[in-house]
């Protein structure tokens, strides 16, 4: 188990100044959010900024993986437009391109996973409908992404189609390929009251490929600093230990990038005692 950082936290940073904070705070792993500024697919510097960070990566022994949920990368009037679920057939092939060139970073990277997410269902239609058109789309994605050996993390959202461990399955139930894996946030399960959150990381545990982890209310999607929620992580993290978890917690306070490198540190000091004494306990 290793401790990472999501980099929507740091939103303030250029993506290899990030990764040199994190890697001095003592984070083995990065969470790449290509956006604007971090790892940008549609830069023509795109090119010379992975030859960068994939050095940064290796100085500091550092793993990733890549994440899609930039706020407005897309569209800068539209929060997370267009997904997977949008209406119109052009814009969801915008989407399908920025998740093929995610899958491209990943594999230049060596990352472990790509991680997305269904989006939102923003019209009147049936569940049914709802999920054949994102099935419909989500389709070449994973076939490229299995032709290019790279994992996807599927991660069931608040607010989304998918939001919930049971719509996840209602899902992998439809989708016929090895490549199709999991990420499991832990602050989800107790806003969407999936409870106890270690019976999930049980069930779980073979198709888990990444973990984001911060403090939550139950009923509000909301990710807080660790203490300020209501989540006792000792429980997750002795399940993540039971299971042989060899990946990733992945800190995402994507809020909190006024003061990102005093909160990465608060976060690490916070978890780093509970993963050392589950990870000394095997």
């Amino acid at each position: 188990m290793l401790l990472g950082y999501n980099t929507n936290g740091f939103a303030h940073h250029n993506l290899i100044e990030a990764i040199e904070v994190l890697a001095e705070i003592g984070y083995e792993s990065v969470a790449i959010t290509l956006d604007h500024h971090s790892l940008n697919p549609y830069s023509a510097d795109l090119a010379e900024e992975l030859i960068g960070v994939a050095d940064r990566l290796r100085r500091y022994g550092m793993r990733s993986v890549i994440e899609t949920g930039a706020r407005y990368l897309l569209d800068p009037r539209a929060k997370h437009e267009p997904t997977l679920l949008t209406a119109d057939h052009e814009a969801r092939e915008r989407r399908i391109d920025f998740l093929r060139r995610a899958i491209c970073i990943a594999a230049a990277l060596e990352s472990d996973c790509v991680s997305l997410w269904s989006g939102v269902l923003r019209e009147a239609i049936s569940q049914e409908a709802a999920m054949d058109r994102m099935t419909n789309a989500l389709g070449p994605v994973i076939d490229y992404a299995s032709r290019l050996g790279v994992p996807i993390g599927f991660e069931p959202e608040p607010g989304m189609l998918i939001d919930t461990m049971r719509r996840f399955d209602e899902l992998r139930d439809q989708i016929n390929s090895s490549c199709f894996q999991l990420t499991l946030d832990i602050g989800h399960l107790h806003c969407m009251g999936e409870t106890p959150i270690e019976d999930h990381i049980r069930r779980w545990r073979t198709q888990i490929v990444n973990v984001h982890i911060e403090d939550m209310r139950a009923g509000v999607h909301e990710h807080l600093m660790f203490g300020e929620g209501e989540i006792d992580f000792a429980p997750a993290l002795a399940a993540f230990r039971e299971i042989n978890y060899s990946g990733a917690l992945h800190v995402e306070l994507s809020r909190h990038s006024h003061d990102a490198p005093a909160v990465a540190r608060r976060a690490f000091d916070f978890l780093c005692p509970l993963v050392s004494k589950f990870d000394s306990s095997g």
